[in-house]
């Protein structure tokens, strides 16, 4: 269901959702849980094959990420490995979303693949309408969803999509909303690797911008185990990522 502003332009009035969510046959899911790297996934188009025995595939637009040049070569390959995937064509030039992007080393491709294999049709049937760039690091796929429903029925269009799809599903936050955008310190959030992600919000969490500070980098660094130098170069760009208007 939609509403409008006093412009005149639609919004969503329903339910915001993030989304843990796992599937079976997904060449994202299968590399990303090999390697450390990450992938975005940007906008999808049909590409009808001309013979006749071909099955139809589509191709989309995605952005591979991760700390170094290794990580994201590292994921490059396992795509081109994968067995779901077709070809790969990578762009030799950042295709827009650079300010967006997680990750030290961007790059971005086009990739071709079954749409059998597609999550995103059950979720849309179920009234799951996808609203950011999914995110898939670990295995696993981060969705940012608006529910057009009643709030109520929730719970039973998951199990329905975890049936229908063979996945899992797992809510990781939710709230009413009336628009299906999210907030600009969300957006800037994402544009975070997981590890810098996580070294902020335990600075955050323990009082390190606190003032006076609560913990120091040396209490941060014991906590998370790694060196001193190490806390600081990720809190560092974590805190660019974030002040960069």
């Amino acid at each position: 269901m939609a509403t409008t502003d006093a412009d005149g332009a639609g919004e969503w009035a329903g339910t915001r959702l993030t989304l843990d969510l796992w599937h079976p046959n997904c060449w994202a899911i299968e590399a990303t849980g090999r390697t450390d790297g990450g992938v975005l996934a940007h906008a999808i188009y049909n590409s009808p094959r001309a013979e006749s025995d071909a099955p139809n595939t589509v191709n989309g637009l995605f952005t591979a990420f991760g700390d170094t040049n290794a990580e994201v070569e590292a994921l490059l390959d396992a795509i081109r490995e994968s067995d779901r995937a077709g070809n790969l064509l990578e762009l030799q030039e950042r295709f827009g979303r650079a300010r967006d992007a997680p990750g030290n080393v961007v790059r971005e491709f086009f990739l071709e693949y079954d749409p059998a294999d597609m999550v995103c049709p059950t979720l849309l049937e179920h009234g799951f309408v996808h609203s950011a760039p999914v995110r898939i690091e670990a295995g696993r796929e981060e969705w940012q969803v608006c529910f057009v429903g009643e709030r109520t029925d929730i719970r039973e269009s998951l199990d329905a999509v975890q049936e229908a799809a063979g996945a899992e599903v797992s809510v990781e936050s939710m709230s009413s909303s009336g628009h299906g955008g999210r907030t600009p310190r969300e957006q800037r959030l994402d544009t975070l690797t997981t590890t810098q992600r996580k070294v902020f919000e335990h600075a955050r969490e323990t009082g390190y911008y606190e003032w006076p500070r609560e913990a120091s980098t040396r209490e941060l660094a014991d906590d998370l185990d790694v060196s001193k130098t190490t806390l600081l170069e990720h809190l560092r760009k974590a805190e660019a990522k974030l002040l960069d208007p």
